[in-house]
């Protein structure tokens, strides 16, 4: 019998709550299975099973748990014969009767209007990109709305009814509360600060070669196909992490362990406030149209509150853009136990001397803030050149 327990969805996460269990018990699951809805401060995050076999034992829902804390006992199958355990009285209660009960555990909160009727239980809403913006912006829950679309989706014409409902009925979008995520971020930032010592380095980046590029790559695409600029960021940050690996990792038990692959952790800026960043897996390997529908895929669910919960246990290291919010340059503090977070600018232009001439040339400014206790400047270093080396072949991107 193995248990499975609250994960910690990163290092500013103490509790968090079971509110919807997609799972009842005696049900078969497997690695990667979501088998549950965790609130946290950061949203409803959709939590995946890390065990194969039969769960049981399921903890009770909308109860303030640990991180750490059993949220489920799962009967591997060479126990296939045995009994289940009951979990510890202090973190779950023994799981009610089969009956009645468990039918209760597995369906979601009621919400003023409910799923379709033929939508399978713990199923995933579909909902059509305008309709999520929409909700997001009417701080609506798309996922609670009846969709009318095809299969059931949800459609800009079932939020924009959804919001002409009275403000008391509306299904709003749950789990976020941006003061507790404000205390959390400052909680986590400050352990970084007391704990870890940072050291800074930062740059100035040539991005002309880049900019041209991807004007050219734009200009024969729609716009849904199109590539940001953030994006060439991002992969040539990935890029130089798998050629210096030494800053992608973590610093646990007073030594440097290396991340399994660079799984970039984006900085995303909720609308209601506060800040998350999700791993995009294997950045440095995804080709850019494929990195890109990633990105907009985990910015859309990030702010919607769709995540999974591999998606903030799996980053190696930090990037962060402040380029469209204004800013020149950012200096970041690491988000433990990563070992380094990169910081890009917007892109500007800036007087530089090119064939002993003085001329216009759009530019970018990079910092990287890094662990003294994993790495030096030298290597923090290597990192910015390989950076800067692989904007200047964004045909290699």
């Amino acid at each position: 019998m193995a248990d499975f327990t609250m994960p910690a969805l990163g290092a500013d996460m103490e509790t968090g709550k079971v509110v919807q269990w997609n799972v009842k018990a005696g049900d078969r699951v497997k690695p990667g299975d979501v088998v549950a809805v965790v609130e946290t401060h950061k949203g409803a995050i959709d939590v995946e099973c890390f065990l194969e076999g039969e769960i049981g034992d399921l903890a009770p829902l909308n109860e303030a748990l640990e991180v750490g804390a059993v949220l489920a006992r799962v009967r591997t199958a060479g126990e296939a014969g045995a009994r289940a355990e009951p979990a510890t009285a202090a973190a779950v209660p023994p799981a009610p009767a089969p009956a009645a009960p468990a039918a209760a555990l597995s369906t979601p909160p009621a919400a003023p209007t409910p799923p379709p009727p033929s939508r399978a239980a713990g199923a995933r809403v579909r909902v059509t990109p305008a309709a999520r913006r929409r909700a997001d912006e009417l701080r609506l829950d798309a996922d609670a709305l009846a969709g009318t679309g095809p299969d059931g989706a949800v459609t800009l014409v079932d939020v924009e009814r959804a919001a002409a409902q009275p403000q008391a009925s509306r299904p709003a979008r749950g789990g976020f509360d941006p003061a507790q995520m404000r205390l959390a971020i400052a909680a986590a930032m400050g352990r970084s600060k007391r704990e870890i010592p940072h050291y800074y380095l930062g740059d100035t980046i040539d991005f002309a070669n880049a900019s041209a590029w991807l004007e050219a790559y734009n200009a024969t695409r729609d716009p849904v196909d199109r590539l940001l600029p953030a994006l060439l960021l991002l992969k040539a940050s990935a890029l130089a992490l798998a050629q210096v690996p030494q800053l992608n990792g973590f610093f646990e038990n007073g030594a440097f362990r290396p991340g399994a692959g660079v799984h970039v952790g984006w900085a995303i800026a909720l609308r209601g406030g506060g800040l998350i960043a999700p791993a995009i897996r294997d950045a440095d390997r995804q080709p850019l149209p494929a990195l890109m529908t990633a990105l907009r895929d985990l910015v859309q669910r990030a702010r919607a509150g769709g995540l999974r919960s591999s998606e903030l246990t799996d980053p190696t290291v930090t990037v962060t853009s402040l380029g469209d919010r204004g800013a020149e340059s950012v200096y970041g503090v690491i988000y433990p136990p990563q070992v380094a977070i990169v910081g890009f600018g917007r892109v500007v232009e800036r007087p530089a001397v090119v064939d002993g001439r003085v001329v216009a040339r759009a530019q970018v400014s990079v910092t990287l803030a890094a662990d003294h206790r994993a790495s030096d400047g030298h290597l923090g270093g290597q990192l910015l050149s390989a950076i800067q080396r692989a904007l200047q072949s964004p045909d290699n991107l």
